[in-house]
């Protein structure tokens, strides 16, 4: 469909640069600002508030960070998350970095001193620090608006570099010398004016991937988590319709695509998903990075049948095409364009059902339903501590339809992989960096961007443990601040559990096991209470699923603390083996 016709460019008068730089995040769809604001920002934020954006402002700048990542994950659009000058954009470091590495596409602003200031040659100047240098290796792109009218193409191209190729962050110095400086600029342009979107395969491409899929016995699709980024979920389940094939997750794109659910499975983790990539002699993978927790695709499980696969690769980023394996059809573009280019391509000639896809879907159904009886049979809570499947299983059997589902922690995640009764849409986690201590962060962020965008508020769950949860805790006040509905199962056995797991492979049981154990005097329920959320205490299994219940019907943020078996959760993770897999092709 031809764009509409624009309507003749009207300069405005005056504009003042922290208002333009709100035009152009605007113009891109972005509705909700992180941080903490300091004399560089309090316009910004005033401005934004009164626009009707949400704004946010957290305990620590990592955790506003941590927020927009999330908040770009959950709309599909780029981020805005802003730091205060010099301690405030040290404290952002890790969440900059993590965001650099889980490839989410924010956009950092930090204040600085007016430049006449930083340039001066003197000693013992307050609150500086020279910011770029620290941050330009762990972004996309670095730049600084040193002039008012800069303001358009520094904030368009640090939106163009993060959003293109392999999304990422980007930083954008905002000195104050240039905060209340006045543009007379024509009205923003819209996104696809001033850089490509939607962008589309070449056709013979396209044609050939068609063929190839016709003529597959038994193709797969392999989801990466660019398709939940993306908001490709509707796409991709035309194109499953159209293959009659299985879907794989890969780790990171964990989140069911609505009306698939029951033919979707997590690599590795499924026992249906390596009988179907063993026997499959075609695999579409669509925007993932084809990294080492799918053993880049070309060994393990791949290995089988390598012969007699052919690869089709959807990949925004041309540079990654061939890296990790041999490609047969490269489909370089956007997977928002390139994935209705193949449906409409095969959409006069579907496959036949895949000979065994009903036999994988009732081999991962019975699968679910054995874990759910294996954790049963473990101890619950009620003469030893609780298992940690049986926490697992119990919490995912009471995560609601419609929710957010967000995971953290070590140990009790990789029981997630495994025990999870629960098919979330929406799944946000630390995946690529395993940056634990993120999900109270991720949790706010994505719920109240999520809000922001669609106008509803759905309940969130963040299952996590004791660990990862006390390295934000200062969050929850946001979460009751915000009143979200955020159901926080806490599985707590005061230790590190997979470092303690580590000591006990590596020097045997009984060893001394430095670093790894803490206070057991913690109740995360009685914390919750102290920042106005709700508590509960819940020993039992059979009690994780009411408390949940009663939490969502509550309203508000809950917190439930679940004593778990210690031994257990270092021992027995199930799968351990697999996920030691991911490191370095089976080494360190």
């Amino acid at each position: 469909m031809a764009e509409a016709p624009e309507a003749p460019a009207q300069a405005r008068k005056g504009t003042p640069v922290y208002k333009r730089i709100l035009d152009l995040f605007e113009a891109e769809g972005i509705k909700t600002l992180f941080g903490i604001p300091d004399p560089n920002f309090v316009h910004l934020f005033l401005e934004a508030e009164s626009r009707g954006w949400t704004v946010v402002s957290p305990h620590h700048e990592a955790s506003a960070g941590h927020m927009a990542a999330a908040a770009a994950r959950i709309t599909g659009k780029p981020a805005l998350c802003i730091g205060t000058l010099g301690p405030g954009m040290a404290n952002m470091m890790p969440a900059i970095q993590c965001a650099k590495v889980e490839n989410d596409p924010v956009i950092f602003m930090g204040g600085q001193r007016a430049r006449i200031t930083e340039r001066r040659v003197r000693r013992g100047r307050i609150q500086f620090v020279r910011q770029e240098p620290m941050i330009e290796d762990s972004v996309k792109f670095s730049s600084s608006i040193e002039y008012a009218d800069q303001t358009d193409e520094i904030v368009r191209e640090a939106i163009r570099v993060a959003m293109s190729g392999t999304p990422g962050p980007a930083y954008i110095e905002y000195p104050a010398h240039v905060i209340l400086e006045e543009l007379d600029l024509p009205p923003v342009l819209p996104p696809h004016r001033y850089r490509l979107t939607m962008q589309g395969a070449d056709g013979d491409r396209i044609a050939e991937a068609a063929e190839i899929i016709r003529s597959a016995k038994n193709p797969v699709l392999l989801v990466g988590h660019g398709v939940h980024t993306s908001k490709s979920g509707a796409a991709v389940r035309e194109l499953a319709e159209l293959m009659q094939c299985p879907v794989i997750q890969t780790s990171g794109g964990t989140s069911f695509i609505e009306g698939i659910e029951d033919r979707t499975f997590p690599y590795g983790f499924s026992e249906a998903s390596i009988d179907a990539v063993v026997e499959s002699d075609c695999c579409v993978a669509l925007a993932t990075e084809l990294g080492e927790p799918s053993h880049y695709g070309r060994w393990r499980h791949w290995v089988d049948n390598e012969a007699n696969r052919k690869w089709i690769y959807v990949q925004q980023d041309p540079t990654a095409i061939g890296v990790n394996r041999p490609i047969d059809v490269p489909l370089v573009g956007d997977v928002r364009a390139v994935v209705p280019q193949l449906v409409r391509a095969l959409k006069d000639s579907p496959r036949e059902p895949s000979a065994k896809l009903a036999a994988y879907i009732e081999q991962d159904a019975q699968q679910l339903v054995d874990l759910a009886e294996d954790a049963a049979g473990k101890p619950d809570g009620s003469t030893a501590k609780m298992h940690t499947s049986q926490f697992v299983t119990e919490a995912t059997k009471a995560f609601p339809k419609d929710g957010i589902l967000i995971r953290d922690g070590g140990a009790t995640v990789i029981f997630q992989w495994t025990y999870s009764q629960a098919k979330p849409h929406d799944v946000i986690w630390n995946q690529n960096y395993g940056h634990i201590g993120t999900g109270l962060p991720y949790a706010t962020g994505a719920m109240l961007a999520d809000q922001a965008e669609t106008g509803k508020q759905r309940p969130g769950m963040l299952i996590t443990s004791d660990s990862s949860f006390l390295f934000h805790i200062g969050e929850l006040e946001v979460a009751v601040r915000k009143n979200l509905p955020l159901v926080i199962v806490v599985g707590v056995d005061f230790q590190w559990g997979l470092e303690v797991g580590v000591y006990k492979r590596t020097f045997g049981k009984g060893t001394k096991e430095t670093g790894v154990h803490w206070s057991d005097k913690v109740r995360f329920d009685k914390i919750a209470e102290g920042f106005g959320a709700a508590g509960d205490y819940v020993e039992k299994a059979a009690d994780i699923g009411p408390a949940i219940q009663r939490a969502y019907e509550r309203g508000g943020c809950t917190v439930i603390h679940v004593p778990i078996d210690p031994a257990a959760n270092s021992e027995e993770m199930p799968n351990y083996s697999e996920f030691r897999t991911w490191y370095a092709e089976g080494t360190q």
